[in-house]
């Protein structure tokens, strides 16, 4: 892959995603909850979904899934159930006072991991997605394995940066909020973003 290529990967990246999505949803509803330095969990876990959709698109499996309506059809509706799940939990949840902690009772590192990696890897649009754009910036006459790790080392990268920003955004924000009413009117409008990501992943063609 030659610089100028990887420059314009580099730029496609940023684009992808600064573009709003469920993982946004997910890194800003963590912060709020669970303050910046805990959101970092829900990011790794975003981060190893995006490493897994990577790895099926170059193994040639996103072709298959692309290809098979009821295989499509399977982990699109996962993912729109568990989105509805999330917002139904964040709708439900009790308010928590900002200081001097926003945990959650009982919720671990692992939890936001598991949660934040099926957030990502349910949504089959995104492995469509990547199928269709990936292969653009690849040179089909070099190694498409190193291409691969520079493809999937960039998208991590400015992945992190993006859902850092959106997880510290949601945790400046909670700084500010006081009263148990305010935190419970923001927690419900994560909650009705879920439901949106939901509806737009089940409306999808």
């Amino acid at each position: 892959m030659s610089w100028q290529v990887w420059f314009a990967f580099f730029g496609a990246s940023w684009v992808i995603s600064l573009s709003p999505g469920a993982g946004a949803i997910a890194s800003m509803s963590t912060g709020l909850r669970h303050g910046f330095l805990r959101g970092y969990w829900n990011i790794l876990g975003l981060q190893l979904a995006l490493l897994l959709q990577i790895g099926i698109v170059a193994a040639g499996v996103g072709a298959l899934l692309a290809g098979s309506a009821t295989a499509f059809l399977v982990v699109k509706w996962f993912g729109v159930a568990y989105l509805a799940y999330l917002g139904v939990r964040q709708w439900r949840s009790t308010p928590t006072p900002p200081e001097p902690a926003t945990e959650a009772p009982g919720t671990t590192a692992a939890a936001l991991v598991l949660r934040a990696f099926l957030v990502n890897s349910s949504n089959p649009k995104a492995i469509v997605f990547m199928l269709a754009v990936l292969p653009q910036f690849l040179d089909p006459a070099a190694p498409l394995v190193p291409q691969y790790a520079v493809i999937a080392a960039t998208m991590v990268a400015v992945d992190t940066v993006v859902m850092t920003g959106y997880t510290g955004l949601a945790a400046r924000v909670l700084r500010l909020l006081r009263s148990p009413r305010q935190l419970q009117l923001t927690s419900r409008v994560f909650a009705t973003l879920f439901f949106a990501a939901a509806a737009a992943l089940a409306t999808a063609v």
